[in-house]
């Protein structure tokens, strides 16, 4: 097996702490959680989706996602609407509060970025993230060798008497 320090989800993890690093601070600063920004960006880019779509864009379980919701409603950030045709989905938005927050942090993290590609450069960056696109395509499935089923073990012990 590989070393720990060649894990790959450990030093993608590793990755996405540094990458927060630089923009934790900012959004502690507007009083918002990581999960919740990640809400106002994906809301502000698509304007008006159903909760399931925004819980798979944003890569936020559905559990998760509906307390970040109740928070974000309740700071008068996102509204909730159920749709005509089915009162059992929901529809989301953003408030024009939640508009308003989403440019002042926006600009503040642009700056953030130019930060960050002068210390490691716009070209590498923009490299990284071609790579970690075709990560993210990859299909487990389409392995050459499939990991095999787990295989349940015997009960330890002598083997059950037969009736």
């Amino acid at each position: 097996m590989r070393s720990f320090d060649q894990s790959l989800p450990m030093m993608l993890l590793r990755a996405r702490e540094a990458a927060m690093s630089f923009f934790r601070p900012l959004l502690n600063a507007h009083g918002v959680t990581e999960q919740q920004w990640r809400v106002i960006r994906v809301l502000h880019e698509h304007a008006d989706l159903e909760f399931h779509q925004l819980a798979d864009i944003a890569g936020i379980l559905p559990p998760s996602l509906t307390g970040i919701l109740t928070r974000l409603e309740r700071m008068g950030l996102v509204r909730r609407r159920k749709t005509a045709a089915d009162q059992r989905r929901l529809r989301l938005t953003l408030t024009s509060e939640g508009g308003l927050l989403f440019g002042r942090v926006s600009v503040e993290a642009e700056r953030i970025y130019h930060d960050i590609e002068a210390q490691f450069d716009a070209k590498r960056l923009s490299n990284l993230f071609a790579l970690l696109r075709e990560l993210c395509a990859l299909k487990p499935e389409e392995l050459t060798k499939p990991v095999p089923p787990r295989v349940r073990r015997a009960p330890k012990g002598p083997p059950a008497k037969a009736r």
